[in-house]
């Protein structure tokens, strides 16, 4: 009995000694829990950001494209999970976006300015959940949210390459050209990023060539190709040779129309000269960059709500490319050195405006 007895106050010191090693664990000192990143970190849990995109949709073949391929790219690159969801109406914005934040995605990315409201709110609800916007800054949403980084371009320094460019071609050998000196546009909605690039593309063109005249409609439309289709015709009707699109999938119509009627056309945002021998060239606005750099910094522990990113030709951010091989090689180096100009600051004071 007596050995029992030893056996079992010796099994009480020993629990005795588990629980109080237990205690000590948990009171924090120099064998204190790690953090939420480094418990991240050692259990190898991926990086998972949300990219909702507007209701161009992702075969607009620019702008929510670029951003899908800006996610692709971190995924490959970074080894991050990425999801997309396509919005069908403003009604979806809300939604693929609380839905997102719900599941905890580190990162969620509004793509464009049509976004705008529903980010702000989405924001205002999930103030622990990282927020990017592409095409808006952070001081024009209305509560200022300090959890949602800006994605900003310089579209007019775009632009205003394409269409100096345009303004260029007018009096040289090259063919598709009409008689009279007119080149165009077609935008989407009347929405800053678009009118920046039609600001530009009126500038440049008249600074090449002042004798030019410059032609703009607007669709309000990001989607129907056979709005801009119509629009561009009759601005090829009033004698346009030269067709710059800023309406996304819309504006892929446009570019149709300079392919029947047998004049050039600009693509946006991506290179569009995969459509064919008519683009001229494309206004390029790297969306997938500003994706992709926006992740980067997240996984660096850099990255920082409240503020802005801003993309122009400085930062390879915004430029020109595509240039078809038609284009005579002394308006090339012309462009080339008008890109250098912009990203010296030389050049600067381009509007953002269109009357």
């Amino acid at each position: 009995m007596r050995l029992r007895g030893l056996i079992g106050a010796l099994l009480v010191v020993l629990v005795a000694l588990a629980l109080a090693a237990c205690g000590g664990d948990e009171g924090g000192g120099e064998a204190g829990g790690t953090g939420t990143g480094a418990a991240t970190e050692e259990s190898g849990e991926k990086l998972r950001v949300g990219l909702v995109t507007d209701i161009g949709g992702l075969n607009d073949r620019s702008f929510n494209f670029l951003a899908a391929e800006g996610l692709k790219q971190a995924e490959e690159k970074l080894g991050i999970e990425g999801r997309i969801l396509e919005s069908k109406s403003d009604a979806d914005y809300i939604p693929n976006l609380s839905g997102l934040a719900d599941e905890d995605f580190d990162l969620v990315i509004g793509v464009g300015f049509l976004i705008t409201e529903a980010i702000d709110k989405a924001a205002a609800e999930y103030p622990d959940t990282n927020f990017a916007i592409i095409d808006v800054p952070v001081e024009a949403l209305p509560s200022k949210p300090t959890n949602v980084r800006g994605l900003i371009f310089k579209e007019q320094e775009g632009g205003y390459l394409a269409g100096y460019l345009a303004g260029l071609v007018q009096t040289s050998d090259i063919e598709r050209l009409k008689p009279e000196l007119v080149v165009s546009s077609v935008g989407g909605q009347k929405i800053p990023p678009v009118d920046r690039y039609i600001a530009g593309f009126m500038a440049g063109a008249k600074a090449a060539n002042a004798k030019v005249e410059t032609l703009n409609t607007y669709s309000q439309d990001f989607v129907d190709q056979a709005k801009c289709k119509e629009i561009a015709l009759d601005q090829i009707a009033q004698g346009s040779d030269v067709i710059i699109q800023v309406a996304g999938g819309c504006g892929l119509g446009a570019l149709d129309a300079a392919a029947d009627q047998g004049v050039w056309g600009i693509g946006a945002d991506a290179d569009q000269g995969f459509l064919g021998d008519h683009i001229l060239a494309s206004a390029l606005k790297r969306v997938d960059v500003s994706v992709f750099s926006t992740i980067e910094s997240l996984q660096k522990g850099e990255f920082a709500g409240g503020e802005n990113s801003v993309f122009e030709v400085k930062n390879d951010g915004i430029g020109i490319g595509g240039l078809n091989k038609a284009i005579p090689k002394e308006i090339v180096d012309k462009v080339n050195a008008l890109r250098e100009q912009i990203a010296a600051g030389e050049i600067a004071d381009i509007p953002e405006t269109v009357e």
